[in-house]
């Protein structure tokens, strides 16, 4: 009975063993699969980046076309119905410089609060 004993604590051992490897290659596959998963999410979030900055270019693009002078010009004479006004009624304005302001500098040689 000696050995009979001695048998059960060693396949306890042996089936816990076997439960853990079980249980670890369930998580190798989990794992695995978690990561593909994620890869592919990955991948469609690059293809979407790369797809935006197609258009961000094309926009940058659109919008350098649409504020060039002669766009501009084209659009206002068009749609708006807009013309240089004849020279004669062509006005120019020159902004005035500001009044000389005149200074309290004491002068050269003297003390500052000297009268």
């Amino acid at each position: 009975m000696a050995g009979f004993g001695r048998r059960p604590p060693l396949a306890i051992g042996f089936a816990l063993l076997w439960f853990g490897t079980l249980a670890s290659a369930t998580g190798v596959i989990y794992v695995q699969h978690r990561s593909r998963a994620v890869f592919v999410e990955l991948e469609r979030a690059n293809a979407r980046r790369d797809n935006l900055e197609v258009e961000w270019g094309q926009l940058q693009l659109e919008q350098s076309a649409w504020s060039t002078h002669a766009f501009v010009e084209r659009v206002a004479s068009t749609k708006l119905h807009m013309g240089m006004p004849p020279p004669q009624s062509i006005q120019v304005m020159v902004e005035a410089p500001p009044p000389a302001q005149a200074t309290t500098a004491a002068p050269a040689g003297s003390p500052a609060g000297a009268p």
